[in-house]
């Protein structure tokens, strides 16, 4: 008896992208596209007799947008969703909007009739991480007040560090739920921590967004990497989709390489690149970096190089995980000495640096 496939519905009104989607997931064996829908009022009804394990769902759709669709369908019948939004500041910004109501990923969506390209490969690896996940009852997100002038920062106070060398360092990696994942590690960060550099899988044009959201929120000075950008305490780079994001030692700072090349475990930005970069260039016992969510193996292998030079290093632990990937190799292959909930991410990494003991050692390990 052959396993049963993936049931997908497809919600978009755009009725060449409906085709492009259902061609490209009726491809795939283990999955079975069982209907699509042009709005949510069509969707609401075909979700009920149709029972789909995953949907797809575009933003922007006449009589109902999908924002408000996903609020309610969340709440009413949580399952996996994964949003195609545009590629377009207002789009990035939906889209960063989705993952916050409970979207489990997002993808930009083609910009033309026959752009489609690896946009198939990449919702089929996606459609499979999100049918084998146990979504967790959640209570409905509170509503963002957007503002014309983006309002003050929040007073979070500086905690009181122990000396630190100059090459003290925080290092994240993240891909699936790890927008969410590491909003919730910054947004509790005081504003004196060393320097931050993150890489998060996340579509090309939709970095910015997600950067510039991260500092409305946070005390930090976040902001997506730009080559040459000094890395300073207090800030933090977001690595530029589509593009790795490298550390390298200038005299007494950090500097950020904003690089083109390869993929690395089909990612660019790829966590690996970051953590080996940093590796190599001495930063490993003056460092913290942690894998958060997310599915796939990368960052696990740089962070092992991590450790291995003396770095304090971790992985979100599963409960806590939207996928329990990445953070389970950098578990299993030895690279992460301790798993942490996400609640106590933030808190963990702060102990590192304000441990009190008046010395320049690069860290004081603590569980």
């Amino acid at each position: 008896m052959s396993p049963r496939k993936i049931r997908v519905l497809i919600i978009d009104d755009s009725a060449v992208v409906r085709k492009m989607a259902s061609d490209a997931l009726n491809a795939d064996p283990e999955i079975e596209v069982v209907g699509t829908a042009v709005d949510p009022y069509a969707a609401r009804d075909k979700i009920t007799e149709l029972k789909p394990d995953v949907i797809t769902l575009d933003i922007e759709m006449p009589r109902m947008d999908g924002l408000t669709f996903l609020e309610i369908l969340m709440q009413r019948r949580p399952m996996p969703v994964i949003v195609m939004s545009s590629l377009s500041q207002r789009g990035s910004e939906h889209a960063l909007e989705a993952l916050r109501l409970g979207a489990f990923d997002v993808l930009a969506k083609p910009s033309g009739s026959f752009s489609f390209g690896d946009l198939g490969t990449q919702l089929i690896a996606k459609i499979k991480a999100a049918a084998g996940t146990t979504l967790r009852s959640m209570p409905p997100p509170a509503r963002v007040v957007h503002h014309a002038t983006p309002p003050g920062r929040p007073a979070i106070p500086p905690v009181r560090l122990r000396s630190l060398d100059p090459r003290a360092l925080i290092l994240l990696g993240a891909s699936t739920g790890g927008t969410e994942a590491l909003r919730e590690v910054i947004i509790r960060l005081p504003p004196n921590l060393p320097g931050i550099a993150i890489v998060q899988h996340i579509p090309a044009l939709f970095s910015r967004a997600f950067a510039d959201r991260l500092r409305s929120l946070s005390a930090l000075d976040v902001r997506e990497a730009v080559d040459g950008d000094r890395l300073a305490p207090g800030v933090a780079l977001v690595a530029p989709g589509n593009f790795h994001l490298l550390l390298q030692w200038r005299h007494d700072h950090y500097c950020a390489r904003v690089v083109d090349g390869p993929q690395i475990w089909h990612q660019r930005p790829a966590v690996d690149m970051l953590f080996k970069s940093a590796s190599d260039c001495g930063s490993a016992p003056y460092t913290v970096a942690g894998v958060l969510t997310g599915m796939g193996k990368d960052g696990a292998e740089g962070l092992l190089h991590l450790r291995e030079k003396g770095a304090i290093t971790f992985a979100q632990d599963e409960a806590s995980s939207v996928v329990y990937g990445m953070p389970r190799a950098a578990f299993e292959n030895g690279a992460a000495q301790r798993q942490i909930a996400l609640p106590q991410v933030a808190d963990f990494i702060v102990r590192q640096f304000a441990s009190p003991t008046g010395t320049r050692q690069p860290f004081v390990h603590t569980s």
